[in-house]
């Protein structure tokens, strides 16, 4: 390169047409013969100098936007955005160009800019540490990473020792303030001849916008919409209907479809009759002979073979000297029932705990809806506040966009000049790249119709081949061998000799199967008989311990003694009582219903009426539950499924009880 004589005025000039650059409306080629233009005036050596630079800059633009990014995050903070394409051009001199310029080229082009700008930025760049981590690593996303390496970060990392002297004798210049000053003439303001204007008018006032009055709620908000009440009608008549069609099938039906069950007894004797008492099942356990399969009988046998089994190992422990468990059964007997009354008085005891926190949770209902009015009053004053702020901020915002979008509007203007070259610039290159597409279209036809002709001559001959005639036939010999030279090679007639003797190998061994298939069925019956036998045998014996158990549980059952009441459920109760009467008062004082959470509207059912019957469903439940798990008339098995069922009913979940 030829030596310039004004380095900082080339660089400017640079700067200046990077400027003035737009990839999103302008080509790389477009803009630079543009800029050939306005280089005229320039020497051949200083034109070519910055055109070159101007045109490395452009194509290699997201390189160098990648250090400029990061040099303004990190060291950068406090320089100007409008130096950035500065940054840009010194970055291109000193990767590119350093090798062509020479260091003392570079270092005049460097010492006739800004020192303190071009310490800051040179000791950024040529950092050991960023060449050969983030700077490698960014640009190997761009270009490959072995010619990155090669062509750029190792001719950087060659110069930095050399550079690093230029960034000492930058910061003894800064150091010794010996940073050249350009001399400026002060400019003299002078006064403008100007006319002196005529007074303005004064404007007429605009009519402040008054908002518009909402509609008031309509009335149907408040009524069941007709829909619902149509389908209720139609519901109506139907109902009507049926039970018009029930009472004319009733009357009208034949003398053999009355029975026993048609005679019922009147509302009013329904109504009066006791409520269901279980009653534990007394019956006689008939022998009634069931019909067996081969599987049962041999289970029922193994289970009463089983227990006698047991039996005789109990009566040998006996003789030699073991205790009777009669007396632990019957203690665990009583444990166990001891712990069934506790658990029940701990299911009562948690049942009543839930309705002394339901009451307790409607007084805090209802002081939170006192509290809710006041916040409520509250609220509607702010929000009458704040309505007539964000109206005057309403119209504050409507004066600066009409502000704005006459701006935006001068600003279309001048686009859609650039708009226009842009396109006249597109024209040109469509119509060159359609007449070599042209061209190209013109070749492949010509090439594909070649192809197309040889394929239909090759189809030809594969067809005269295929119609010459085939002799397909041919004459087999069934004693004939092949004559492959395996082992067991035979021929056909060999061959079905030796399958007709496996037939009759086979037939014989069926037969013998057969045999032996009968001879053990017929032990297996009488295996049968005698386990059938015996199984009656055993049945009769159990059924007469049976009953003999039976008996003994109806003279205990006798003198069992009736429930006895708890003291901890007998204290909740009064204090349920207490918390009624203190939520009952509170609720006259108030006003207000004690279960309601909303506004209830006309056609909503009223939740208050069916809490409490929820409430005396699950008393009774319970009650029913103690009380036979206390008279022994059920299990704790169908105690449990009795509960578990009246829960799904009623929508709570059923206490299990803990063995």
């Amino acid at each position: 390169m030829v030596k310039m004589p004004n380095h900082g005025k080339h660089v400017e000039i640079v700067v200046q047409q990077l400027n003035k650059f737009n990839p999103e409306n302008q080509s790389m080629d477009h803009f630079l013969d543009e800029s050939t233009k306005v280089l005229q005036a320039l020497n051949v050596t200083d034109g070519k100098f910055v055109l070159e630079t101007l045109a490395g800059c452009i194509e290699y633009k997201p390189l160098l936007d990648i250090v400029a990014n990061a040099f303004f995050v990190q060291d950068g903070k406090h320089c100007q955005s409008s130096e950035r394409n500065l940054y840009v051009v010194v970055c291109y001199l000193a990767t590119f160009q350093l090798e062509e310029l020479g260091l003392q080229q570079f270092s005049r082009i460097v010492k006739s800019l800004d020192a303190a700008k071009m310490h800051k930025f040179l000791r950024f760049f040529f950092s050991v540490l960023n060449l050969n981590t983030w700077i490698k690593d960014e640009w190997s996303q761009i270009y490959d990473s072995p010619y990155v390496k090669e062509n750029w970060i190792d001719p950087l990392l060659r110069w930095q020792p050399k550079i690093q002297q230029l960034i000492e004798q930058l910061a003894d210049k800064l150091d010794n303030h010996v940073t050249t000053v350009k001399s400026s003439t002060v400019t003299e303001p002078k006064e403008f001849n100007l006319t002196i204007p005529k007074p303005r008018a004064i404007p007429i006032p605009e009519p402040i916008p008054l908002q518009e009055r909402t509609q008031p709620v309509p009335q149907s908000t408040y009524k069941p919409p007709k829909e619902k009440r149509h389908l209720e009608e139609i519901k109506r008549q139907n109902r009507q209907k049926a039970e018009h069609l029930v009472l004319e099938a009733n009357v009208n039906k034949f003398k053999c479809a009355f029975s026993k069950l048609d005679k019922r007894e009147n509302a009013s004797e329904v109504k009066n009759k006791p409520e269901f008492q279980a009653q534990k099942i007394q019956g006689k356990i008939d022998n009634v002979p069931i019909k067996l399969n081969a599987a049962a009988i041999l289970r029922e046998g193994a289970l009463y073979q089983r227990k006698m089994e047991q039996e005789l190992n109990r009566i040998e422990s006996l003789l030699q000297g073991a205790r009777d468990p009669s007396e632990f059964l019957e203690w665990q007997k009583q444990m166990r029932k001891k712990d069934l009354e506790e658990q029940l008085a701990e299911i009562e005891c948690r049942r009543l705990q839930g309705k002394l926190s339901h009451e307790e949770a409607v007084l805090a209902r209802q002081n939170v809806i006192q509290e809710n009015k006041k916040k409520a009053d509250l609220m509607r004053e702010e929000i009458g506040e704040l309505m007539c702020q964000y109206a005057e901020r309403r119209l504050q915002e409507q004066k600066e966009m009409r502000e704005l979008v006459e701006q935006v509007v001068e600003g279309h203007k001048n686009v859609k000049q650039a708009k226009m070259k842009l396109q006249k610039y597109k024209r040109q290159i469509v119509q060159e790249v359609s007449e070599e597409s042209r061209e190209l279209l013109r070749q492949a036809l010509e090439e594909a119709e070649e192809k197309l002709r040889k394929r239909y001559e090759l189809i030809q001959q594969i067809r005269a081949i295929e119609s010459l005639p085939l002799f397909r036939n041919k004459f087999v010999d069934l004693t004939q061998t092949p004559g492959h030279g395996l082992i067991g090679e035979m021929s056909i007639v060999e061959l079905r000799e030796r399958l007709a003797l496996l037939k009759e190998a086979q037939k014989k061994a069926e037969e013998e199967k057969r045999d032996q298939i009968i001879h053990e069925k017929q032990a297996k019956e009488q295996l049968l008989l005698d386990k059938l036998e015996q199984i009656s045998q055993f049945r009769a014996a159990f059924g007469r311990a049976a009953t003999l158990r039976q008996e003994e549980k109806k003279i205990k059952s006798q003198f069992s003694e009736g429930p006895v009441k708890d003291e901890r459920v007998l204290n909740l109760q009064k204090k349920i009582t207490e918390k009624t009467m203190e939520r009952k008062k509170q609720a006259e004082l108030l006003k207000v219903t004690p279960l309601k959470t909303s506004a209830v509207r006309p056609w909503e059912p009223q939740k208050g009426f069916l809490q409490e019957n929820h409430w005396k469903v699950l008393e009774k439940s319970r009650e029913q539950q103690f009380k036979m798990l206390q008279h022994g008339l059920a299990s704790r098995e169908a105690a449990q499924k009795m509960a578990t069922c009246e829960a799904a009913k009623i929508g709570a979940t059923s206490c299990i009880l803990r063995s």
